[in-house]
């Protein structure tokens, strides 16, 4: 199914984005726009952040409980590791959820799996485009652009983008924000 200015959506499961970061075409005829899919090191960051929070609290929650509360009760600290089971699949089936596409008068940003989200910013509209990396989005090699308009129900994120295609999308979504606004 192909995307419209509508706010409808193809499949829930991004089937039809790319999740290696290249590319795709949606749709099946030429209109449809193309689709890029975030980078495989944002996924990688993200799991990495879920073990380095759950694994720990597990450790420490086993050796509280044992000690204060007795073995029987150190059973509690599987909790954050069923936790940590759960959340590897799901933040694999949120990053193959988020996309983003190019068209001649707007950014699609597309995002969510049990709620669809679909965020068109038109380049006139744009303010601001910023790029912007952490210490650990750097050790991945990773940036996020955030894309600020007037209204800030409209404002947008593309979180986990490669340094190079985040300055390319900020330097081109500037260059056709300005053409865009010169005529208003």
């Amino acid at each position: 199914m192909e995307t419209g200015t509508t706010g409808t959506t193809g499949p829930t499961d991004g089937a039809e984005a790319r999740t290696d970061g290249v590319a795709a075409r949606s749709g099946s005829g030429p209109a449809g726009p193309v689709w890029t899919g975030l980078p495989p090191g944002l996924l990688k960051l993200r799991r990495l952040l879920l073990t380095l929070w759950l694994v720990p609290l597990a450790a420490a929650t086993g050796v509280l409980l044992a000690l204060f509360a007795g073995p029987a009760w150190a059973a509690f600290a599987l909790l954050p590791l069923a936790v940590l089971a759960w959340g590897w699949p799901m933040l694999g089936r949120n990053w193959r959820s988020w996309r983003y596409a190019e068209r001649a008068d707007d950014l699609l940003i597309s995002r969510g799996v049990l709620w669809r989200e679909e965020t068109i910013v038109p380049y006139g509209r744009m303010q601001l485009v910023e790029v912007t990396s952490g210490p650990l989005e750097r050790k991945f090699g990773l940036a996020s652009l955030q894309l600020h308009t007037a209204a800030a129900a409209t404002d947008a994120t593309l979180p986990g983008l490669v340094p190079a295609e985040a300055e390319r999308l900020r330097d081109r979504l500037t260059e056709l924000g300005e053409a865009r606004s010169a005529g208003l």
